[in-house]
């Protein structure tokens, strides 16, 4: 007892000499800040703390704002997707015809539904996706120099890959609040949800359907956002490297990187997004069954009854959407 008592002082000792040695340094480290806030701000982005933090915030911010730029981009993609579902022949929308629509039925700003779901989306799954990534690309880097190697394009692949099936688990939520917004517009109004915001399409989801209905659509969500990572953080940094020998300017290679990226991020991924947005849409009907059963339901009813083409809907569209996020 007496020796975990005295445990217990030194403990407590050693707690009160380190807040007496942080209020002693505290007077020094703000004049420091006032006398130089530059280099106070360049320390403290160099400790070990914003140095492992950082790639999770420029994500996440990076990817803030290209929804906020390409939201209309995605609401359009979207409606694209739900389009004629179940129906092989019937008329072909097109991304103008689809934002006539959608400007017809209500207002410009229509196209910014589901805003506040993208960005929630963007704050979790992009800044997750980007810092696993950045801390995978580390490891591997490390151990590649310590055996005497380049890092390859396998590697950078399954950084990719693992980084995107993470963080999409994380973000299904607030993905599947963001595509049931986005076609709420598309039932009769007397159907229609009208959810104020995210955080009120979550409530209201679980509510009404259980948490479980949260990570509904999460399969193809992991192996979409695998295969999104797949073409477009191997492909980049992959891109980047094979140009960075070349007469290019560090601008043109990044462009031209992101631009490579983007395309095969699209052209791996779209069947995947294509499929995760029928499920995540998907409400029982009178009889309490789904349209689809899964994953592979879902992709087997679309070639039978639409077509396989039909899963390449909107790649246009879609290619536009994802080449800022490269």
């Amino acid at each position: 007892m007496s020796s975990t008592v005295e445990a217990a002082k030194r403990k407590a000792e050693a707690a009160v000499n380190t807040a007496k040695d942080v209020a002693a340094e505290t007077p020094a480290a703000l004049e420091k800040v006032k006398d130089s806030p530059k280099e106070a701000t360049q320390e403290a982005l160099r400790s070990p703390l914003m140095r492992t933090a950082l790639p999770f915030l420029n994500g996440g911010a990076a990817g803030m704002v290209a929804t906020t730029v390409i939201q209309p981009v995605d609401m359009i993609k979207v409606r694209l997707q739900l389009a004629g579902e179940g129906v092989k022949t019937g008329p072909k929308p097109t991304p103008l015809s689809v934002t006539r629509e959608v400007i017809a039925a209500g207002r410009v700003m229509d196209l910014y539904t589901g805003l506040s779901a993208g960005l929630l989306r963007q704050a979790v799954y992009t800044t997750a996706r980007m810092g696993f990534f950045e801390t995978f690309m580390k490891t591997l880097t490390s151990r590649a120099q310590g055996q005497g190697k380049k890092i390859g394009f396998a590697e950078r692949a399954a950084a990719g890959l693992s980084a995107g099936g993470i963080a999409a688990m994380l973000g299904n939520p607030a993905d599947l609040a963001l595509i049931r917004m986005q076609s709420d517009g598309l039932k009769p109004r007397e159907q229609r949800a009208n959810y104020r915001g995210v955080f009120d399409a979550l409530i209201r989801i679980t509510r009404s359907e259980g948490v479980g209905a949260l990570w509904s659509g999460a399969t193809p969500t992991v192996v979409r956002a695998m295969a999104l990572n797949f073409g477009q953080l191997a492909f980049f940094s992959e891109a980047k490297n094979q140009l960075k020998d070349t007469s290019l300017s560090p601008r043109v290679q990044t462009l031209t990187a992101s631009a490579t990226a983007g395309f095969f991020a699209s052209f791996f991924s779209l069947p995947f997004d294509f499929v995760k947005t029928r499920l995540q849409k998907q409400q029982r009907g009178p009889d309490g069954r789904l349209p689809y059963r899964g994953m592979l339901d879902c992709f087997q009813k679309v070639i039978r009854e639409e077509g396989p083409l039909r899963l390449y809907r909107g790649f246009s569209t879609y290619y536009v959407r994802i080449a800022p996020h490269a």
